[in-house]
């Protein structure tokens, strides 16, 4: 059975040579019941952790060992590397589910290759740059000292798309916010504190929209809900102390983000194109322009 204390002592993917034997923990991101030319089935697999992934095989009481994990789980295994046509693979003697518990999704996922530390300080920087304390303290709230501060910088912004890694919420954040003081500065009508505030929390409904395990996963609230209900819920429950007026332009730039067509202006102007405020169809922008470029620079046009 594979053992807890050689599981921790992880073996990285990227360092695995052929011929030597290894126990560690992984994300199985494939798996496959086949049927050798014996006829005796076996699993062929697929295990990744940050450091890159590797295809793998369970013959030896593949039926036994198959019952025990899934494709998506966190696993821990053991067994032996190899080259097969070329490449590097590894036959597995043993293999179990992690239980959650066990299970450090930072071991297992994509990160930000910048320092959270260094986004959390601009993050902090710009949070500062808000004059209206109301607004401040409703932003500081939620993403500095709130419940959901720490998921705030551990959150992916998407599953698949733009910034799908550790950290990617806070590096999306940080880089919408950081276009708002320039556009002001061009438009000086805008309210830059509120356009300010709304670009720190749009997205703060993903804190709540992710589950992690050996694969970003979508939570139960964030499939029935999705992140603009999410985030629009969290920032009723904080910004109960501002003015009416206040308040509902935060919600609307906030669920009015992702375009006019899906927020609560759907059905007004004409083909329901209508934004509430100049804010709003700024921060709708400045997101869209964020996302979109992030977006080609990790998958191509």
């Amino acid at each position: 059975m594979v053992t807890d204390v050689a599981a921790q002592l992880h073996v990285p993917v990227a360092e695995l040579r052929s011929g030597q034997r290894f126990e560690g923990r992984f994300a199985c991101t494939r798996k496959d019941r086949l049927t050798a030319r014996n006829g005796s089935a076996y699993l062929s697999l697929e295990l990744r952790d940050r450091t890159g992934s590797i295809a793998a095989r369970v013959f030896r009481d593949a039926e036994r060992i198959g019952l025990r994990f899934e494709a998506g789980d966190a696993i821990a295994a053991r067994g032996r590397t190899s080259r097969f046509r070329g490449e590097l693979v590894a036959e597995l003697d043993d293999v179990r589910a992690l239980e959650p518990h066990e299970a450090d999704p930072a071991q297992f996922l994509p990160a930000a290759y910048r320092s959270v530390d260094e986004l959390d300080g601009f993050l902090e920087h710009l949070t500062r740059g808000i004059a209206d304390q109301g607004l401040r303290d409703v932003v500081v709230g939620l993403v500095h000292a709130g419940p959901f501060a720490g998921e705030f910088r551990r959150a992916p912004c998407t599953r698949g798309g733009h910034h799908s890694y550790l950290g990617g919420l806070l590096e999306h954040t940080v880089a919408v916010a950081t276009l708002v003081p320039e556009l002001c500065t061009l438009h000086p009508r805008l309210d830059s504190d509120l356009l300010l505030a709304a670009a720190i929390v749009h997205d703060v409904g993903k804190t709540r929209e992710f589950t992690y395990g050996a694969r970003f996963e979508t939570s139960e609230e964030g499939r029935l809900l999705g992140h603009l209900a999410i985030g629009a819920t969290m920032i009723g429950e904080v910004a109960s102390g501002l003015p009416d007026e206040r308040r509902l332009a935060l919600l609307h730039c906030v669920l009015s983000h992702h375009g006019a067509e899906a927020g609560p202006l759907a059905r007004s102007g004409p083909g329901g194109r209508g934004f509430g405020s100049p804010e709003a169809l700024a921060l709708q922008r400045l997101n869209a322009l964020d996302a979109s470029v992030k977006g080609v620079l990790e998958h191509g046009t």
